[in-house]
């Protein structure tokens, strides 16, 4: 579902070529690419900055964006980085990191803000704090559109949820509607220590529960949305540590 989505936030930057029509702000995304780029401010997944401090990166994307150098100051007071200005960017945390992506996307005051799995590669206490941003800024008047797979984004973010497989929209949900949908069983996705991987799945499927090792080294299982929770206790109980998970809508086929 994730590369969906990829594809969709790529034809929408007009990265890729496309069927049918996309529009911003009420330009046309293909024929009037620059106008409606210039409504949308994104946050990759992955971020990656030259080697200067946090002011130097934000000036040189305000040149880029043909941005006012003005609204610097602010943003980065508004994003918490006031304190880390002059600091190199690789001396910031991941968290903070990913703050300045958000304030190099605000620049130029977008309407819309576009971000692919902006929370995927933080810890839960700074996912907290960073969707407590996101949301504020919704409640501002931004247009936020997201990729996740993850429910407690959803349900904190989001007024529509889009699902979409094998490239078609599958439906159109309300997040109460989603969670209602994954009443159902689930895929979760288990990122846990290298060395515990074949400990965990033993551990699994000795307990009944369909699980296998993906592309990515993590541990997928299949279990009803009322077993997650089990599924974490039995894990722990076996001394093994989940350092993180991810739900997905179960797929037809478990090895997909």
């Amino acid at each position: 579902m994730h590369a969906v989505a990829a594809t969709l936030i790529k034809a929408i930057l007009g990265l890729v070529d496309y069927r049918g029509r996309i529009q911003v702000g009420g330009h046309d995304a293909r024929r009037d690419g620059k106008r409606a780029r210039r409504n949308i401010g994104y946050v990759p997944q992955e971020v990656i900055f030259y080697d200067w401090s946090v002011q130097a990166t934000m000036a040189f994307y305000a040149t880029l964006r043909r941005a006012d150098a003005g609204q610097i100051t602010a943003l980065l007071a508004q994003m918490g980085l006031d304190a880390h200005a002059h600091k190199p960017v690789p001396a910031l945390s991941g968290g903070l990191r990913q703050r300045l992506a958000l304030a190099v996307a605000l620049l130029g005051n977008p309407p819309v803000l576009l971000l692919d799995e902006p929370m995927a590669n933080l810890d839960a206490q700074v996912r907290t704090e960073y969707r407590t941003l996101l949301a504020e800024l919704h409640r501002q008047g931004k247009t936020l559109l997201f990729a996740t797979h993850r429910l407690e984004e959803v349900e904190a973010l989001a007024d529509r949820v889009l699902m979409l497989e094998q490239g078609e929209l599958r439906a159109v949900l309300t997040p109460a509607a989603l969670r209602a949908t994954l009443a159902g069983d689930v895929d979760m996705t288990l990122r846990v220590p290298a060395a515990q991987r074949s400990a965990a799945l033993a551990c699994l499927n000795e307990a009944g529960v369909s699980a296998h090792l993906n592309g990515r080294g993590t541990v997928v299982a299949r279990v009803g949305a009322d077993r997650k929770v089990h599924l974490l206790r039995t894990l722990s109980g076996s001394g093994v540590e989940v350092i993180d998970f991810e739900l997905e809508l179960a797929r037809r086929d478990p090895q997909a």
